[in-house]
């Protein structure tokens, strides 16, 4: 009860930062978030074995099967404490700002390394994007920890996929910060053990057992976001690329506007990241920049650890499809509702942009898992999109 008081009690002061954040952060931001960056990724580099594989080759962790499935039944147990039949949310990338129709446009003037599955050739394909919060919880926007998610499905892609339960979708996924929130399985284990303590702060700061740099990755880039659509998504996590080759993903606005938001810094609109999407694009498109940066270093940018940002120094991101968003209404309760019907696991894909790593392996049992567990306790069955729902 101390330690839930306690947790409560820093949270609390995070809730006040986040007010006031946005009259200061721009500055903080430019004059020290990537020097800060810099060391604390020294930091966690100077303390990584090196094991010498090569390029795009995986290591599985000891005991990996048995680690995944404490993380499906510490995430499982969390959702059946917080939510009542009818009402289950994800476990992760919780709360949902939007699903909005988009275009995935791959380019014609890829480099020929790059061009395998879905950037075989240029096409325009149609997807479904949910834009949300990082979860485990909904919480007015204000009082989140400053990170978002994206969910990309991408419809209409011929060819077999390494996950059977849909036939033509290819599913990309990314988060706000350019490292993940943990290295490995084994940490994300720990995470969810504290998680369903109610205390994941302490994950991070616990003097026994420290994760404290990768809470200062986390945090250089939490903020208070003033839209979905105003920030930059990584995957952080590694994926073939054809054969032999990894890369990870971005997916960065081409537009660096901010709104502002309103109310700051008293309380804005418990929604109000969902509210500017909807007066954006109420008014006009908005494009994001889909680049790729391939691993050359097999140490610096490592396959099997997610709190390695993969340096841009090494292997300069090259931007391959644009991700465009029509003006649009997506407000209606309907297509909100549609969120709980689609299941974004990046193993929807072809066998050329295989998921790699432990953090990837894991999401095949993970996502799956607790996916099935939420439609069935809301009665909201598993569908495979098409690209030509049409909502009230």
């Amino acid at each position: 009860m101390l330690a839930n008081a306690l947790h409560r009690s820093l949270i609390s002061l995070l809730h006040v930062e986040r007010r006031f954040d946005p009259f200061f952060r721009p500055f903080l931001d430019a004059l020290a978030q990537e020097p800060i960056a810099g060391l604390v990724q020294a930091a966690i580099n100077a303390q990584r074995p090196n094991d010498n594989l090569a390029l795009a080759q995986e290591l599985a962790l000891p005991d990996e099967n048995t680690i995944v499935q404490k993380i499906i039944e510490r995430m499982g147990e969390y959702m059946r404490e917080q939510y009542q039949p009818g009402t289950f949310q994800r476990a992760g990338n919780t709360k949902t700002h939007g699903v909005l129709r988009a275009e995935f446009q791959v380019h014609g003037d890829i480099p020929p390394n790059l061009r395998h599955g879905i950037f075989s050739a240029p096409r325009s394909y149609p997807a479904w994007v949910r834009l949300a919060g990082p979860g485990p919880d909904s919480p007015p926007d204000i009082e989140d920890v400053g990170v978002l998610s994206i969910g990309i499905k991408v419809m209409q892609v011929p060819g077999p996929k390494l996950l059977d339960d849909e036939r033509f979708t290819q599913d990309f996924t990314g988060i706000s910060t350019p490292t993940f929130t943990t290295p490995n399985i084994v940490e994300n284990a720990k995470l969810q053990a504290a998680v369903l303590r109610r205390t994941p702060l302490f994950y991070f700061i616990n003097p026994f057992d420290s994760h404290l740099l990768d809470g200062i990755m986390q945090g250089l880039w939490a903020r208070t976001q003033s839209s979905p659509l105003q920030t930059g998504y990584w995957s952080c996590v590694p994926y073939l690329l054809g054969e032999g080759q990894a890369v990870q993903y971005a997916f960065r606005p081409r537009s660096r506007e901010t709104s502002a938001i309103p109310g700051l810094p008293g309380r804005p609109n418990d929604n109000y990241l969902r509210e500017a999407m909807i007066q954006t694009l109420a008014e006009r498109s908005v494009d994001f920049d889909v680049f790729v940066q391939v691993q050359t270093d097999s140490y610096r940018m490592p396959i099997e650890n997610a709190s390695v940002r993969w340096p841009e120094h090494l292997s300069t991101p090259i931007r391959i499809a644009t991700l465009h968003f029509p003006e649009q209404q997506f407000a209606s309760p309907a297509q909100l509702a549609f969120a709980g019907q689609l299941s974004i696991n990046p193993w929807h894909c072809l066998a050329e942009h295989r998921p790699l790593g432990n953090q990837n392996r894991a999401r095949l049992a993970i996502y799956k898992t607790l996916s099935a567990l939420r439609q069935s306790m809301n009665s909201t069955p598993h569908v495979e999109p098409t690209g030509d729902e049409v909502f009230e």
